[in-house]
């Protein structure tokens, strides 16, 4: 996995099906869920879309604010696999 690619995917998935505002400029540093985008509930479908377009599973302790709030920390957790 290209980390690029990951990072656009996650990007597109999170401004196009999470956030519902392809228009959003979503930094790569932004709090994504503490800046309030982004729900619990939506955390568990981004876990189900990395799980689907990546093969990567991240299990139910990782899938946290503290470790899942900005696209960096996303885009490390799908690349660390």
């Amino acid at each position: 996995m290209n980390e690029s690619t990951v990072r656009q995917t996650l990007r597109d998935y999170i401004i196009t099906d999470l956030i519902r505002d392809r228009s959003y400029p979503l930094t790569d540093d932004e709090g994504i869920i503490t800046g309030g985008m982004m729900d619990s509930f939506a955390l568990a479908e981004l876990g189900v879309f990395v799980e689907n377009t990546f093969g990567v599973y991240i299990p139910d302790p990782d899938l946290t604010v503290p470790k899942m709030n900005t696209l960096d920390q996303i885009v490390a957790r799908v690349l660390k696999g």
